[in-house]
């Protein structure tokens, strides 16, 4: 059994699993005749990536330079970085705009003005739209703005434009998909308002969206022209919780040792902590939680007929709150499974993932 030779906090992935998520999104971007560009951030990793590759997916999404450094590299010749671009990093945006169709994001004009000076070579560039995250990015009715920004870059032949991009991360924020529903629409209707107002004077222009949870529950895309999720490869405990997925999507979860047991308070101490998962949480029955306990099996995990939570998180340590029979089954030396919380940031800190037929899927 591939857990024979698990010994620390590891990072399992169900290829399986993963690869059905992947045809579904791919499939719903087909039907709603969507640019599928994903979001690499979750899992980036070369081979994952090639299993959207088989399917066709030739366009993608990254969070940083460095990621699409990793990508080119690896043969994708067409790559947004949805992040706010990064002026210090001219020398790198240069290096990789003479080799690939590299898009980056803006949403100021001291950004446009230095790369007007500074850029060798030709990009695409998106505005950054907030729709209500009021994570970043510009409001859709700052059409002062968005002019100095457009104006600006016509001065220079290396930036064309590609149209307003925006990310409806509020929908995490939400109990059920119909408060999901309402934020995608509200976001669609914002859009919709810009897209009216440019598109006689760009007629080319795109708009893009990109979180999990609207991609993928709703089906109305009227006037989006490309999606980006991300963490619909893996899913995790959050989108199960909000409704994006069912518990058999989620196709990650950490074997972790079983270190101590404290029978009086029906606690399971793990290897497993803040280094592994983060410290991304939830509010469940009035407790924080940062996963939800599985019981590994031969093909992976399966899940337990009660909900049971990974309660605590430290440096290294994990606790778990358990049942009576949980408590009694589990032995040090035991490992258990624990579905994270944000599948995008433990993947981040594992670095790897291992198979259930003990393959190991590199990651950046």
């Amino acid at each position: 059994m591939y857990t024979e030779n698990i010994v620390v906090p590891t990072l399992i992935l169900d290829k399986e699993k993963c690869k059905k998520n992947i045809h579904f999104m791919v499939e719903k971007s087909k039907h709603h005749n969507l640019i599928f560009r994903p979001h690499f951030k979750t899992h980036q990793s070369r081979i994952v990536g090639s299993w959207l590759k088989q399917l066709g997916v030739n366009k993608i999404t990254v969070s940083s330079l460095k990621m699409a450094e990793y990508f080119a590299n690896d043969d994708w010749n067409d790559i947004t970085v949805a992040f706010p671009v990064n002026t210090r990093e001219i020398e790198t945006i240069n290096s990789l705009a003479e080799e690939i169709q590299l898009n980056i994001t803006v949403e100021n004009t001291e950004s446009i003005e230095f790369l007007v000076s500074e850029l060798e070579f030709e990009i695409g560039f998106f505005i950054k739209i907030d729709t209500g995250y009021h994570r970043t990015g510009l409001s859709f009715d700052i059409f002062l703005t968005i002019d100095k920004i457009l104006k600006l870059a016509s001065k220079s032949n290396m930036l064309n434009f590609k149209g307003f991009l925006s990310h409806s991360g509020n929908t995490y924020n939400t109990k059920n998909k119909s408060e999901i529903t309402e934020i995608h629409n509200e976001s669609l209707y914002k859009l919709s308002l810009l897209k009216k107002q440019y598109i006689e004077k760009f007629p080319d222009l795109l708009i893009s969206i990109g979180d999990t949870p609207s991609c993928s529950i709703v089906d109305d895309f009227s006037g989006v022209d490309e999606i980006r999720p991300g963490n619909f490869v893996f899913y995790d405990l959050t989108q199960y919780k909000l409704g994006s997925c069912l518990k058999e999507n989620i196709s990650v979860a950490m074997a972790c040792p079983v270190v101590a047991k404290h029978k009086n308070r029906n606690e399971i101490i793990i290897y497993g902590g803040g280094v592994h998962f983060s410290k991304e949480r939830l509010e469940i029955n009035d407790q924080k939680v940062f996963g939800m306990l599985v019981k590994l099996t031969e093909k992976g995990w399966q899940f337990l007929d009660e909900e049971l939570f990974l309660t605590k998180l430290s440096q290294e340590h994990g606790t778990l709150k358990v049942s009576d029979q949980v408590f009694e089954e589990l032995n040090i030396g035991d490992l258990i499974g624990v579905i994270p919380v944000h599948s995008c940031m433990t993947a981040n800190l594992m670095k790897e993932y291992i198979t259930p037929d003990t393959d190991i899927i590199d990651h950046l």
